[in-house]
């Protein structure tokens, strides 16, 4: 059985994230579990166990398919397209304050 690979990893750009928090949040006042950041434009967006979902939301509005965490501590990818998530070696990593 092979292992999921990613075939998006060209899309990544070197990106400055949008905030430190998840942008539509901040816009409604609402509350979010963890972030994520596109790696092609630097959206912060809300994960998935957050009640918005914002980081999927701007999946589908744009086709970004790369995000990584921008939680402390964490360095992992997902890629919303190919449905994986991978480490990516010597990758910058982000994290909000």
């Amino acid at each position: 059985m092979s292992t999921p690979v990613c075939t998006h990893l060209d899309e990544a750009e070197d990106v400055t994230p949008s905030g430190d928090g998840c942008v539509e949040c901040l816009a409604a006042g609402a509350r979010w579990v963890h972030l994520r950041l596109c790696m092609t434009c630097g959206h912060v967006g809300c994960c998935d166990s957050s009640p918005n979902k914002h980081a999927t939301a701007h999946f589908h509005a744009t086709g970004h398919p790369l995000v990584t965490s921008y939680e402390p501590g964490e360095d992992w990818w997902w890629c919303y397209t190919d449905e994986v998530a991978f480490e990516v070696a010597h990758a910058k990593t982000f994290s909000h304050s």
